[in-house]
């Protein structure tokens, strides 16, 4: 059971055979707390979601394989939430321009009374925007509701110069890393068919 209502992780998770059922994720508080670096949000409010949605579960599915996953976009220290405005989209953007910034994915699989977690990391380079290219992206809507104002899968892809790490991991869910917590959790992904 996925709980995210992102259809990019469901998605992804379908690239390795998986079509898991979705439940809306529990309400969690998504602030910071004081201090917290970029990292240890996306584990933390990886693990509550996934914590939560098994508690739900508990009456009627025990036995479920609950996963979640949090993404979190950060420029140096400073985290760049799901932009909500194009003002705040644009401000995110011409932060990034020409600049590193790291992308951070918590994963947690919970099953019955077990949890396993991670967290990986991508850094990823922006090229020198420039304001007609801000304006465009803009003007596609894409920006709306991702972290750090862009959607690499889409038209965004121009505007990365480098990328270092998965790079399903910067569009919401590192497959490998998902995969292995799946298996250690008992649930076999994506298999290559045996040679006769």
């Amino acid at each position: 059971m996925l709980a995210s209502a992102s259809p990019r992780r469901r998605a992804l998770l379908g690239q390795i055979g998986l079509e898991p059922d979705t439940v809306s994720p529990t309400n969690i508080d998504e602030t910071p707390i004081d201090g917290e670096a970029p990292r240890d949000l996306a584990l933390r409010l990886a693990v509550q979601k996934a914590d939560a949605a098994a508690r739900d579960r508990a009456g009627t599915d025990s036995d479920a394989i609950v996963l979640a996953a949090d993404t979190v976009v950060a420029c140096g220290r400073r985290i760049l939430p799901k932009a909500e405005t194009s003002q705040q989209a644009r401000r995110f953007l011409e932060l990034l321009s020409g600049r590193s910034h790291r992308v951070w994915t918590g994963i947690a699989v919970v099953r019955g009374d077990r949890r396993w977690s991670r967290r990986v990391e991508t850094r990823v380079k922006f090229g020198r925007l420039h304001p007609d290219q801000i304006d465009a992206y803009l003007a596609l809507d894409e920006w709306k509701g991702k972290a750090g104002a862009y959607a690499i899968q889409g038209h965004a892809a121009i505007f990365v110069q480098s990328i270092q790490g998965s790079y399903s991991n910067v569009v919401g869910l590192p497959l490998r890393e998902t995969a292995h917590l799946l298996e250690a959790a008992g649930l076999p992904t994506w298999q290559a068919p045996r040679r006769r």
